[in-house]
């Protein structure tokens, strides 16, 4: 019942809306059409641009969720400027910038999506909500994450710290995978930079070749893709073995990963570790990022277990059983745990905008 409740208010929290048109701007486009001329994209307004308006579970804050999503500034795919976060996203064909601010506070949270080009057909707007929903989840309720923290003083002064966080999730599990072979064994600086030449490698771009933004390719991009131009940009044999054994698989609908959203923890552990290139961390990584199974922390990501043995004040990391018997008072609420030393240690680094 909570969750129908919550699910039927976010809704009706929800508004589309289009810009209106002055009187002069209608009629100027009504003489044209009236005239036998033909009213091009260019002929309309700016100001007709789709606009969805969407009002969050409070709290929230878009630059800490954003950074959450983005790990490191070199991220070219999920942008961010201090004010605005962009992606571009294919929908119905059409390579699309999606374009997020916020307004209001973190108690009364406001975003603003506008999307370039501008899309009227019901069902692109409902991609992009779902889009939207999916990489900043607006729509979480995380009151029993905080009454949790309250219990405890070390993890009330984190939480309190990144208020509005919410966790972030890859639009698609392939987006995931693509992720965690990106950055197996290498630095996160270092995958993310393969991530950002694999985009411009597979060419789904917005805007001319000499200043164009690259949406994160389908698995038919991929697919298309030979061995030899992965391997030029960067990717080990091995590495490209794996994105194109599972981008190729999924495009001869031998594997059906995107339905893993809806079996249970042991069948997607079982089902990603059947893949080519997948790990126990990979799998942990895709459940957490790709899936929102927020008790899930990766007990293998070095990095994160140096933060969390940082953070608890010891002096070496924590293995894998070290970092299960840690974090699992905290279920279901680990995966969460997890996204908030990530900020803490792009806050300690003086990455992030700012923290209130």
């Amino acid at each position: 019942m909570a969750e129908q409740r919550l699910a039927s208010s976010y809704c009706l929290q929800i508004a589309i809306s289009y810009i209106t048109l002055s009187t002069e701007q209608r009629d100027g486009c009504r003489s044209r059409i009236s005239l036998g001329g033909r009213l091009h994209r260019t002929d309309m307004p700016h100001a007709a641009q789709f606009r969805l308006i969407i009002r969050p579970v409070a709290p929230f804050r878009l630059d800490l969720t954003v950074w959450a999503l983005r790990r490191r500034g070199r991220n070219a795919i999920d942008r961010w400027d201090g004010t605005t976060y962009r992606r571009i996203v294919v929908i119905e064909g059409r390579p699309t910038e999606i374009a997020v601010r916020e307004a209001g506070s973190p108690a009364e949270p406001r975003l603003i999506v506008t999307t370039v080009p501008p899309h009227r057909r019901l069902s692109a707007r409902q991609r992009v909500r779902s889009i939207v929903d999916s990489l900043l989840g607006p729509h979480i309720d995380l009151a029993e994450w905080y009454r949790l923290a309250e219990r405890d003083p070390r993890l009330r002064t984190l939480a309190e710290r990144f208020r509005g966080v919410k966790p972030p999730q890859f639009p698609s599990v392939f987006e995931a995978l693509v992720n965690a072979f990106a950055c197996q064994q290498l630095s996160l600086e270092v995958g993310l930079e393969l991530l950002n030449r694999l985009a411009a490698a597979c060419n789904v771009r917005r805007g001319p070749a000499t200043d164009a933004q690259y949406a994160f390719p389908s698995p038919r991009d991929v697919a298309l893709g030979r061995a030899a131009k992965y391997q030029a940009i960067g990717f080990s044999r091995q590495k490209v073995r794996a994105l194109l054994t599972l981008a190729r698989a999924i495009e001869r609908r031998d594997v059906n990963i995107e339905a893993l959203s809806r079996k249970d923890d042991a069948t997607v552990c079982e089902q990603l570790l059947a893949l080519r290139g997948v790990g126990r961390w990979s799998a942990e990584y895709v459940m957490l990022r790709g899936l929102g199974r927020l008790h899930v922390f990766p007990g293998d990501d070095v990095g994160a277990q140096k933060r969390l043995a940082r953070w608890l004040g010891r002096s070496a990391p924590l293995d894998y059983a070290g970092v299960r018997k840690v974090v699992a008072p905290w279920r279901p609420y680990a995966g969460l745990v997890y996204f908030h030393l990530l900020l803490d240690g792009l806050s300690n680094a003086g990455v992030l905008d700012s923290v209130a």
